[in-house]
């Protein structure tokens, strides 16, 4: 089996999208010829480098690849605001596998990364084996997407880089019980400076499709995903944080009850979404995976 890796390869891939060709840019670990691949897909704000402890640790058997979804990390932006949606994500990650060379790989997604991996699991042909699925499902509770929408696509400049990681934390501050390391280390890569300031770097025209979609399309768009979910025939983990106020406890009995191989585990401490950097989450993965 491949050794550990305890560095990553900063890598990007050239996808498609009507307005034109852009930049996907992604992290790669363990050994580059490694068949067995596992894609790690981030929330809605974050970036691949939230992955780089859970990537670092299944590098022994896996290699990992952890993009930054369009428009966010160091991906490009698109030209029109309006295609960042799970469409535009699907088609890219499918560039991306196809870049890796792998007939089927496996998945860890959460919030976003989840719906993007539903998504895409649900297809005739799907390449993806296992999945996780991290605190998300076919069914959003309002209050959250209310949350969500407080914070979205506002403007943050910051005096310092720690403000920027202290701001960022807030935001994310139900992930768990991090230790300020930690938090310096998963947020650091969502900042850069810009003429003396901090900002972040996702676009914050993704605001525009999320602020714009109706109650009518997000009923559509639940359909899509139940039906992906029943669809999907591989084992499904799905991963809940005890507190989350995006992933009901009545939404996951219905993943594990509609799926065909669907079972699910509760973090305690956590709400929307364990960030899997302590070692008992990180082995939750393992065990699943690996197994």
């Amino acid at each position: 089996m491949t050794a550990t890796s305890t560095a990553f390869r900063q890598r990007y891939v050239q996808c498609i999208s009507p307005g034109g060709l852009h930049r996907m840019a992604y992290t790669e670990w363990g050994d580059p010829t490694n068949p067995r691949v596992l894609v790690c897909v981030h929330g809605l704000t974050r970036s691949g480098r939230d992955f780089d402890r859970l990537a670092a640790a299944m590098s022994d058997t896996y290699r990992v690849v952890c993009p930054d979804v369009v428009g966010r990390g160091l991906s490009s932006w698109l030209a029109d605001p309006m295609g960042y949606g799970i469409a535009q994500y699907v088609a890219d990650m499918v560039t991306l596998i196809a870049r890796t060379g792998a007939e089927k790989v496996d998945w860890f997604g959460t919030s976003m990364g989840g719906l993007i991996g539903l998504a895409l699991a649900g297809l005739p042909d799907s390449p993806i084996g296992k999945m996780i699925v991290n605190d998300v499902g076919p069914h959003i509770e309002p209050q959250a997407l209310a949350r969500i929408g407080e914070y979205l696509g506002k403007p943050g400049h910051f005096e310092t880089l720690q403000q920027g990681i202290d701001y960022a934390a807030l935001l994310a501050q139900s992930f768990g019980p991090l230790t300020q390391e930690e938090w310096r280390e998963i947020n650091t890569p969502l900042l850069h400076e810009v003429d003396g300031a901090w900002v972040f770097r996702y676009d914050p025209r993704i605001a525009q499709p999320f602020g714009a979609t109706t109650p009518e399309q997000n009923a559509l768009g639940e359909s899509i995903l139940w039906r992906s979910l029943a669809a999907f025939p591989g084992p499904m983990l799905v991963v809940r944080g005890e507190q989350s106020d995006l992933l009901s406890r009545e939404t996951v009995a219905r993943m594990v009850s509609e799926g065909k191989a669907v079972t699910s585990v509760e973090i305690p401490g956590a709400g929307h979404a364990p960030a899997f950097l302590a070692p008992d989450q990180i082995a939750i993965a393992r065990r699943f995976l690996i197994a």
